[in-house]
């Protein structure tokens, strides 16, 4: 049985009264008693092709049934396959509830004013292809819990506990450092995808992997920037370390100044650090030499298209701002001292048909609860420009 043409002529009359309904809707009317007919006529013929698809995919699974396997064991049902296919099928008409052909697993969408909240799965792996596309995130260090999360901080800033000399009768002065508190909250983030029907429509395009392409790609950007530069009362992000140095010039970076960068970081913390700059910084870093006439800036022949400076990686990101007065030009550190919290269970995605029915396309709005904080300060340092 040709699956692909029944399916492909399903998705075509389904389109018919979709058309049917939305030129009734354009001209405020009711469907003529023709229309209301040829509807009922469409209707009857879809479900006879849904019938006719689910009769034949159970026959095939009765004659694939090898004799000597009737009695082995089930095999292992693979989720992620079983909501791909949901979420596939969601996308294309809306159902919220679907009974999975190969496995008979069911899988409900709890759809409403906010939208729906994605598959365990499909929300993993939207996390999963963040953290590929975005190395700020994935060196951070990563909390999925819901509600606040508030850590103990230890700052010694005006004043640490200090060992002296004790002379007989002379009281010891007691001092300590004192502890604040530093809380990851919630804040929602949506990214939005446009999807062309004729992609959805499509029943060989793999349309649940390009969604998860197309929404992580927009959140890892605005992660990132996130998590870089922050927003005011909102997200914190690594240029507000409190460890900072200042370039010696304001438009010229140095060897030496990225040495006293380096080594404003404990040297406890130096072997996990990192280097992130602008694209166009590191064009400027990629020509520094030491006194050797030896460039700074090593390729490492492990992994393609990555370099080292002064033994450790180097990042590069669009988001981080450029060498300019005042401004931080490049943060290193260990930036698991960088907290994040993304939570997996409120992964929700709404799905737009009729706002860009105009564009033959369909909108999908994936949104996101999030924050960051700079939780262990002593592990990053910025360099500001002069």
């Amino acid at each position: 049985m040709n699956f692909k043409k029944l399916i492909e002529k399903r998705n075509e009359l389904v389109k018919q009264l979709d058309d049917m309904l939305k030129a009734a809707d354009a001209e405020t009317r009711a469907l003529s008693d023709d229309e209301t007919a040829k509807f009922k006529e469409i209707q009857a013929e879809i479900a006879s092709i849904d019938t006719t698809i689910e009769l034949g995919k159970e026959q095939r699974g009765i004659m694939d049934v090898p004799t000597e396997k009737v009695n082995a064991p089930v095999a292992k049902v693979d989720m992620y396959e079983v909501e791909k296919r949901a979420f596939a099928e969601f996308l294309r008409t809306g159902n919220e509830r679907y009974t999975d052909t190969e496995t008979r697993a069911e899988v409900t969408f709890n759809t409403g004013k906010s939208g729906s909240v994605v598959p365990k799965t499909i929300a993993s792996k939207i996390i999963e292809t963040v953290k590929n596309i975005s190395p700020v995130f994935a060196l951070s260090s990563q909390f999925d819990v819901k509600g606040d999360l508030a850590f103990p901080v230890y700052d010694e800033t005006e004043g640490g506990i200090v060992c002296a000399y004790s002379d007989d009768f002379n009281e010891l002065t007691a001092t300590a450092g004192k502890f604040t508190t530093v809380t990851l909250g919630g804040y929602v983030a949506g990214a939005l995808a446009k999807i062309s029907k004729s992609l959805v429509n499509n029943v060989e395009f793999d349309l649940v992997n390009y969604v998860i392409a197309k929404v992580s790609e927009a959140i890892s950007i605005f992660i990132e920037k996130e998590l870089i530069n922050g927003t005011a009362n909102k997200m914190t992000g690594l240029v507000s370390s409190a460890q900072s140095v200042t370039a010696s010039s304001a438009t010229v970076l140095t060897a030496d100044d990225l040495v006293n960068l380096q080594l404003e970081v404990n040297k406890q913390y130096r072997a996990n650090g990192a280097f992130i700059v602008n694209p166009e910084t590191f064009k400027v870093i990629a020509k520094l030499k030491d006194a050797d006439g030896r460039y700074m800036l090593n390729q490492d022949i492990k992994q393609p298209f990555s370099y080292t400076l002064l033994g450790c990686p180097v990042y590069e990101s669009d988001v981080m701002p450029t060498m300019a007065s005042g401004k931080v030009a490049v943060i290193f550190g260990d930036i698991s001292g960088l907290y994040t919290k993304m939570v997996k269970d409120t992964v929700e995605v709404q799905v737009l048909y009729e706002k860009y029915a105009t564009q033959h396309a369909l909108g999908v709005v994936g949104y996101v609860e999030l924050d960051s904080k700079i939780v262990e300060p002593q592990k990053i340092a910025t360099l500001k420009m002069a």
